[in-house]
């Protein structure tokens, strides 16, 4: 876009249309090539723009990406983020999702940055107490992972280190390595609170995590059991549903002969399995009690194959299948979670087979020491040669795998500490039901009510060295499990041990840590101080008003928060639950590695700029997933460009800035009181009126968390109507009127309309928005902690109705020029057809109309009939009672015109002539008659 150039808002294919937005309007060309005078040009900066900060669309051809940190480093130095208490009124408060301390960041942290930001600049904007909480999670797998591999590439093994070494290593890591995360998300453009950042390991945290389990503790809400866990035998650990992935996979279904005890040789149960190593933990063989294949052995035994004649009952429930596999089911509950379950319930007894590093134990009998895999393999061979493998086939099944290691899961009953949750899941449930919790989208409270209502006893403990390490103590010598003292502290504890057991007794610590969820499930409150409920930001903060999250972490970490926050604080943490979707590529895949369609934020940053990637991530709706594509993000880095390219164009055409006369006039406009918006011409009477429409719009979108919304309406506002028709008709009041006044009125509204343009957008735009606000006149402070636009304020739907008609009038005659093929350059003659009153409006607005149709101003003539040369002219209706006609004259070479006519009624002829000949055909005639 040529800059010096008048049109200054071309509506090239390029720029001109943003697919993404689907924009309602038909948005008019732009073929202005009037020459006009410039006003001389004239700096206002802020103290910000003398000190080098930013930079004005004067001097810049278009915005420079590198100065976002610049910006953002600005923000954040003169206190910005930090929430202003003394202001008063409700604060707005936001807990960011801690991402883990390992991460870089993806378009999901992406994602949830954008919409907190665009929160909290909003009611940053509207004047509230605004509190962003950042902080990272130790992510106790992951980072123990990380360090693990690490050290492992130095050659050193993580037992050799001992704990206490192993854990200092880890805080090293942590030091030198944490920051990258969140040094991303400032790159993003977060405007949280830094100040105030936690990691969940930290004292204040860690304090809270021992209290919670403590009280939860003395409640009887936290007990010791052995129970069937989520193991990773790779990390030695057990680990949450959440960090168990199922995918389809294709793998063996194995058919094994069950002789029945007491029978003969021949009988015998064929039963169908994926896992054959896991029979040696068979404790029973179960039908469907209405399979009459197998009813008459309910009741007797079978013999379990390579046990050496160990027998199991054959028993009959409904939990069978009787269409897989043979329809006769093992059940081995040391190894399936439902086997598990359908063992307590009939109690029948449990066998692990299997040692925590995922080989066989010494109930495999000569399995013993084998992997898991090896033996299945060694076991199918020994059937077959015993003759107890009837066949093995092709079987897709879901594969549970671990989420950090990638290894299959093996489920194992095992001791661990869990949370009773179904005391604290119905005041989580009766929250949402009586309106304290809101959760959008709505659909997602049928799925947060099922699974609390269907919830299980949380497992809590994890067998790493990183996290924080469970508060309870051992008494040497003692069965662990019934003599165990709970304290806060190594102190508190020893105390308790010495009351009990006399001052010479010995205790030692739980070796377990505690899953990284349960810190999280604190975070809304203890980053604000709890347990201590008198700290200022408890006091200030809690609760606080929106959780914003991606869904698919609704049960496990939202709901989580819900029931410790009411458990712990008597309320809810937060009153509303905003879920977005997940990211996928254009073709609506997940992005992963080995599809190779991972699209990298910091690399979309430098090639599109943050405002542009915010503004594509923004325009998704709440709880659905987003397509991203690069074509959707070079749609908005025109967006950019064209907030940039106004900006030049408004400050290009303001006073001097010692011409104070103009500046008084300009600034004696309120557009805030309807005797001066009904007395603006037309065209600027139009723009400020459907201004504070959108005004109105957005903010009701923006309460209503519709920010989709916002983006579009504001989009279509100032490409559709500020920039491709206000700025045009512009051109006509500040270059070519002889009014100082109307030229003056101009200015006032370019500046006006701008101005909040740039307010509505900066939640979505920080950047760009900020930078173009600074380059603007009397700003006297920062566009972050600017007022927002007032509602409500006044519009004249009689101008609105005209202007459309002056619109709808510039279209036409646009459109009959595009079909004629009229050239650019070229003015024509025309004759406005109208009543009297559209012709008083119409008229007064002739330059403009003028300038926006490419009208020859000397030949266009305002009248209430037909012209005498109308038989002879392209007649043109734009609307009920609003009439054009163009000159045939100036539209085509009338000669050249009457002979492709010509020719396009012969050939018209000849295709008619030929219809009409096969409609007459005989053999048409008759399978018309015969029908």
């Amino acid at each position: 876009m040529a800059l010096s150039h008048p049109s200054l808002f071309s509506t090239c294919a390029a720029y001109r249309f943003n697919p993404l937005l689907f924009s309602r309007r038909n948005r008019g060309i732009n073929i202005s090539h009037w020459s006009f005078r410039r006003f001389s040009p004239r700096f206002f900066t802020v103290v910000a723009s003398e000190n080098g900060i930013f930079t004005s669309p004067e001097s810049a051809k278009s915005f420079d990406f590198t100065s976002e940190e610049r910006i953002y480093n600005w923000w954040e130095s003169q206190g910005y983020f930090k929430p202003s208490v003394d202001r008063g009124g409700d604060p707005f408060v936001i807990s960011m999702p801690p991402p883990n301390v390992t991460g870089s960041l993806h378009m999901g942290h992406a994602m949830f940055v954008t919409l907190e930001d665009i929160m909290v600049r909003y009611h940053r904007m509207r004047g509230r107490p605004t509190l962003w909480l950042p902080g990272t999670d130790h992510a106790g797998i992951a980072t123990q992972l990380v360090v693990e591999r690490m050290l492992s590439s130095e050659g050193i093994k993580k037992a050799e280190l001992g704990r206490d070494e192993f854990t200092r290593r880890v805080w090293e890591w942590k030091e030198k390595y944490g920051g990258t995360i969140t040094n991303q998300i400032r790159r993003l453009g977060a405007s949280c609170d830094w100040t105030r950042e936690h990691f969940t390991l930290d004292e204040q945290l860690s304090r809270a995590v021992v209290e919670a389990f403590v009280r939860l503790h003395d409640k009887g809400l936290i007990y010791q059991g052995t129970y069937m866990v989520n193991w990773s035998p790779s990390l030695q650990t057990a680990v949450s549903d959440l960090e168990v992935e199922y995918s389809e996979e294709p793998g063996t279904l194995y058919y094994i002969k069950y002789r029945i005890a007491g029978g003969s040789r021949s009988e015998y149960l064929t039963i169908a399995t994926t896992r054959p190593e896991t029979l040696f933990g068979d404790t029973a063989i179960a039908v469907h009690p209405e399979d009459n294949r197998y009813s008459k052995y309910i009741g007797g035994q079978a013999i379990v194959p390579m046990t050496f004649g160990r027998h199991v009952p054959i028993i009959s429930d409904r939990y069978v299948d009787k269409e897989f596999g043979t329809g006769v089911l093992k059940i081995s509950p040391g190894h399936d979670h439902n086997d598990y379950l359908l063992a307590r319930k009939l109690g029948l007894p449990i066998l692990n087979v299997m040692n925590k590093d995922g080989t066989l134990n010494e109930v495999a009998g000569l399995y013993c020491g084998l992997d898991r895999f090896e033996a299945r393999k060694k076991l199918w061979s020994d059937l077959e040669e015993t003759g107890l493998a009837v066949r093995k086939e092709p079987h897709t099944s879901r594969v549970p795998r671990s989420q950090r290691g990638g290894e299959v899961i093996e489920p194992l009953v095992s001791k661990q500490w869990f949370v009773s949750m179904e005391p604290l899941a119905e005041k989580a449930l009766r929250a949402v039901e009586n309106g304290q919790i809101t959760i959008m989208p709505e659909r997602f409270e049928k799925i947060y009510n099922h699974w609390l209502s269907n919830i299980k006893d949380w497992c809590i403990s994890r067998q790493l060295w990183w996290g924080h390490r469970i508060p309870v103590w051992y008494v040497t010598g003692k069965d662990s499990e019934e003599e165990y003292i709970v304290a806060r502290n190594a102190e508190e504890a020893l105390e308790k041990a010495r009351q009990k057991y006399g001052e010479g007794v010995e205790i030692y610590q739980d070796p377990d840590v505690l899953d990284t969820w349960f810190s999280s499930a604190l975070w809304p409150f203890s980053t604000l101080g709890w347990p201590d409920t008198s700290a200022d930001d408890f006091r200030n903060f809690y609760p606080t008003t929106v959780l914003e999250t991606g869904h698919d972490i609704l049960f496990f970490w939202v709901a989580r928060m819900i029931m410790m926050g009411i458990e712990f604080t008597g309320t809810v943490p937060f009153s509303n639950v905003y879920l977005h979707g997940l990211i996928r590529d254009s073709q609506g895949r997940k992005m992963s590695k080995t599809l190779g369609n991972v699209i990298d934020p910091i690399d979309t940053i430098k090639d599109f700029g943050t405002d542009a990637l915010r503004f594509t991530l923004a325009l998704g709706t709440a709880g659905q997933d987003l397509n991203l594509s690069i074509e959707r993000l070079t749609s908005n880095k025109a967006f950019t460009n064209k907030l940039w390219n106004a900006g030049k164009f408004v400050l290009q055409n303001l006073p001097s800035q010692n011409d104070t006369s103009a500046w008084e006039n300009i600034l004696a406009y309120k557009f805030d009181m309807e005797e001066f918006l009904f007395k603006l011409p037309l065209p600027e009477c139009w723009v400020v009126s459907k201004l504070h429409q959108l005004i109105d719009t957005v903010t009701t979108s923006y309460d209503k968390f519709f920010f989709g919304d916002v983006a579009r309406e504001t989009y279509d506002f100032f490409w559709g109507d500020f920039a491709d028709w206000y700025i045009e008709a512009s051109k006509a009041h500040l270059y070519h009127s002889e009014s100082s006044a109307i030229a003056s009125a101009a200015q006032a509204v370019l500046l006006y309309v701008f101005e909040n343009i740039l307010k509505i957008l900066h939640p979505f735009m920080p950047f760009v928005t900020e930078e173009l606000w600074q380059a603007l006149p009397h700003q006297r402070q920062a566009l972050i902690v600017s007022h927002w636009p007032e509602t409500s304020l006044p519009r004249d739907a009689n101008s609105i109705k005209k202007f459309e008609n002056l619109q709808a009038l510039t279209r036409a005659i646009r459109n009959a020029r595009a079909e004629y093929s009229v050239e650019p350059a070229k003015r024509l003659s025309a004759s406005i057809v109208a009543n009297n009153d559209v012709l008083q409006y119409i008229s007064k607005e002739r330059e403009v109309l003028a300038l926006l149709s490419r009208l020859d101003l000397q030949h266009v003539h305002f009248t209430d009939s037909p012209p005498g040369y109308a038989k002879q002219s392209v007649h043109l209706v734009a609307g009920e009672g609003l009439e054009a006609y163009l000159p045939l004259s100036d539209m085509v070479d009338i000669s050249a015109e009457v002979q492709r006519l010509s020719k396009r009624l012969s050939k018209m002829q000849v295709e008619y002539n030929s219809l009409i000949a096969r409609l007459s055909s005989p053999s048409l005639v008759v399978c018309r008659e015969g029908s």
